[in-house]
């Protein structure tokens, strides 16, 4: 079920670092010569085994890399309940391999964790916990459109738009991403939410903007200095300002027929949808759900679109400061 896997001495980190002695780190990217990181133990995990989880009726696929990213998601659905129990946490990872097997028409549970509003983590794709152990690969999911060989995602039970996550889940999602960065070597910039690659509201605006807090939580449990990433922003109907302004400028600049106003209405909307499917750029949703239309909302996997052939990272910090 759960316990601490043993540790050799090989690279660990993709920036050249490398173990000195079990436990025991020289550097990991900009952290103070004087704090040596610590190792992150494994959280209380809950194998497929122990929540009655399906046999996978596809082969479960290991690439023979680590992921680059650590990826946050939301479930949505069926909302932030009060059960905190285990048993309830097991329930939520039923119903979200049955929605995705069954409906989704995949051949296992899409994420490869899951995460409980009571803190109690399950594992979600078969293989997913074994192969975390060892470090050096990564169990393909499906949980962020065309960057599943890169990403491993983390499900938290719930809807985080309005309100803020409990602290056992919280408590939970940071021992969970540490012990994540600390096997497969992941800087804390590369610790995202489902919105940094796909134009989704996913993990909701609440648990999205705490992911700075969740950078810093982790970096200080590995005792590393955390590093904090310039994203995309996302736009949806009813923003205004310089950063909608934009969006519009380069809408007309591709063909599509928007006022450049400041502000996101049907009319910008419909645009954004325009360009989309122009671009073959789907409808991305949080796949734990079935929930609202997406569509029309202008996020990371369409800037770039709009941006193509322009500095992308001074286009993103340009939006930043004008946000």
């Amino acid at each position: 079920m759960t316990g601490n896997s043993g540790f050799d001495r090989r690279a660990l980190f993709k920036g050249g670092i490398a173990a000195t002695a079990v436990g025991a780190l020289t550097t990991w990217g900009a952290a103070p010569a004087t704090a040596a990181p610590r190792r992150a133990a494994e959280p209380v995990i809950y194998g497929t085994d122990l929540w009655g989880a399906r046999p996978p009726d596809q082969p479960i696929e290991v690439l023979d890399h680590k992921p680059t990213y650590i990826v946050v998601h939301h479930t949505v659905e069926p909302g932030n309940t009060e059960d905190y129990s285990r048993e309830r946490a097991f329930q939520i990872s039923r119903d979200i391999q049955t929605f995705h097997m069954d409906t989704r028409g995949w051949g296992d549970s899409g994420q490869q964790f899951t995460n409980s509003r009571g803190g109690h983590i399950t594992e979600g794709r078969h293989r997913s916990l074994e192969v975390l152990r060892g470090g050096t690969q990564h169990v393909l999911g499906a949980n962020v459109g065309n960057h599943n060989s890169e990403v491993v995602g983390i499900e938290n039970e719930g809807l985080y738009t309005d309100v803020d996550v409990p602290q056992a889940l919280w408590d939970s999602l940071v021992n969970l991403v540490a012990y994540m960065a600390d096997q497969y070597g992941i800087t804390t910039d590369f610790i995202k939410g489902h919105r940094d690659f796909n134009s989704t509201e996913c993990p909701g605006e609440v648990l999205y903007g705490r992911l700075p807090e969740l950078r810093e939580a982790v970096a200080a449990s590995l005792g590393v200095q955390a590093r904090q990433p310039v994203e995309w922003p996302l736009l949806r109907q009813g923003d205004t300002g310089e950063q909608v302004r934009e969006a519009q400028r380069l809408l007309r600049a591709r063909g599509e027929k928007v006022s450049v106003d400041g502000v996101f209405g049907p009319a910008t909307r419909s645009a954004v949808r325009s360009f989309a499917d122009a671009n073959g750029v789907s409808t991305a949703t949080c796949y734990a759900s079935a929930h609202t239309d997406e569509r029309g909302l202008l996020g990371a996997d369409i800037w770039p679109l709009l941006t193509d052939g322009a500095d992308r990272q001074a286009v993103k910090q340009r939006l930043a400061r004008i946000g």
